[in-house]
């Protein structure tokens, strides 16, 4: 987890937080403010729910490896400007539950 990415999403910079994860897991424990996008549906549903292709967007999952697969799958796809924050297991700060 890198401190520059963790620093970008601490300060609120206009990004967009985008957890990779299956419905379950994102209800039993997400980032606050977080979108759910699970890695299976990335290809299909990204632009629909990521229309700005410019948009500064921030993928995590549970470990790590959803999260860098889903990256350069949202890179392939043309969004410019794209960070891996990794697993929400090394995430420090607070973590919000339920629907």
């Amino acid at each position: 987890m890198s401190n520059d990415v963790i620093e970008m999403v601490r300060s609120n910079q206009d990004i967009i937080m985008v957890d990779v994860r299956t419905p379950e897991e994102y209800r039993e424990k997400r980032i606050p403010g977080s979108i759910l996008l699970p890695d299976y549906e990335i290809r299909g549903r990204a632009a629909e729910v990521i229309p700005d292709r410019n948009a500064r967007i921030v993928v995590y999952c549970r470990s790590g490896r959803r999260s860098a697969e889903a990256a350069k799958v949202l890179k392939d796809m043309g969004y410019q400007n794209v960070y891996d924050l990794g697993g929400i297991i090394d995430w420090p700060y607070e973590t919000i539950s339920g629907e």
